[in-house]
């Protein structure tokens, strides 16, 4: 699902100032025929169509666009309501779903009662009640739209998850999970040299004789008791995605965080999934080399080998 394709939401200041520009342009057209009484409940009716037609769509497009949750993964779901307040998501869509259908009333009403109105003070008036309802209206789900333009640009940092053979890429800040994931994946995700360079899920694919495998660099994680979002992105991953968790080991510390750490971090995984171990940094101190590591560890090719292997298996198995 890719949710880089949802627009920005407009403030109800920008939908006001473009439908009511607009109507006042249209307003000044000189096409209209008959008597000045019908001139003028064209002219208004007209402003108060163009007002409708250009506020309504918006606020239905926005609806529109936002993922039907009734059909989203559990990931996504588990994820929204990790980095969002779901409930209030919800409430800001019902409310823009309220004001469109709120606003077709007002114009169903106020073009009825310009059409039965025959005295010109009397439309004036009308449209200018009409112009205050339909600016209340909007205004009142200003904090609304704002809400929701706040988690489009959540939204936007979300992975494109495939439904395929998935190796989520875990471990401390700083070990070179991002770097493995370029590695493997010929993709280009940004690192740095300091902790928490992650701050969302990163996502790679490679293709092996038929096998497709998607690559989840996630955000770093500190290895306490109460995590922070970002930390708990990882941890979500690796309970509703991961097949296999590829564990990145840095012997050299230079992450800065002891071997004592890097093995507790592991041994909180379990043995729910296949673990394999990979060494990420090979400017170790003197005299420590990678066969200092006590786990089974793999070289980059071995571990695309053994990725492919397990991947093969998972096929297999759903046979």
């Amino acid at each position: 699902m890719n949710f880089e394709k949802i627009p920005p939401v407009e403030t109800s200041k920008s939908l006001l100032d473009i439908a009511f520009r607009k109507a006042r342009e249209r307003g000044k057209s000189k096409n209209l025929t008959g008597n000045w009484l019908q001139i003028i409940r064209q002219k208004e009716s007209l402003k108060l169509d163009i007002i409708k037609d250009n506020i309504v769509p918006r606020l239905d497009k926005i609806v529109e666009i936002f993922p039907d949750t009734r059909v989203m993964s559990k990931f996504y779901i588990d994820l929204m309501q990790l980095t969002l307040d779901y409930g209030e998501l919800k409430k800001s869509l019902g409310a823009a779903g309220w004001a469109a259908k709120r606003i077709r009333l007002l114009h169903r009403e106020y073009v009825s009662k310009i059409n039965k109105t025959k005295e010109r003070e009397k439309i004036k008036g009308l449209i200018r009640e009409f112009y205050g309802r339909i600016s209340s209206t909007l205004n009142q789900i200003n904090p609304n739209l704002k809400y929701l333009e706040e988690s489009r640009r959540t939204m936007r940092t979300y992975p494109d998850i495939k439904d395929m053979f998935t190796v989520c890429v875990y471990g401390f800040p700083n070990v070179g999970k991002t770097t493995l994931l370029n590695k493997l994946t010929n993709t280009k995700a940004k690192t740095a040299e300091y902790s928490f360079t992650t701050t969302s899920i990163n996502a790679g694919y490679f293709i092996s004789d038929n096998l497709q495998v998607q690559v989840l660099d996630v955000p770093g994680t500190l290895a306490r008791k109460k995590m922070n979002n970002i930390e708990l992105q990882a941890n979500l991953v690796i309970k509703d995605l991961a097949d296999v968790i590829v564990y990145v080991f840095d012997l050299s510390e230079s992450c800065g965080y002891s071997l004592k750490q890097q093995e507790q971090l592991l041994e909180k995984l379990g043995n729910n999934k296949p673990v394999l171990i990979y060494l990420s940094k090979t400017d170790l101190p003197e005299g420590k080399s990678g066969k200092d590591s006590k786990h089974k560890s793999y070289s980059l090719p071995e571990l695309k080998k053994e990725i492919l292997n397990l991947a093969k298996s998972f096929e297999s198995s759903k046979e």
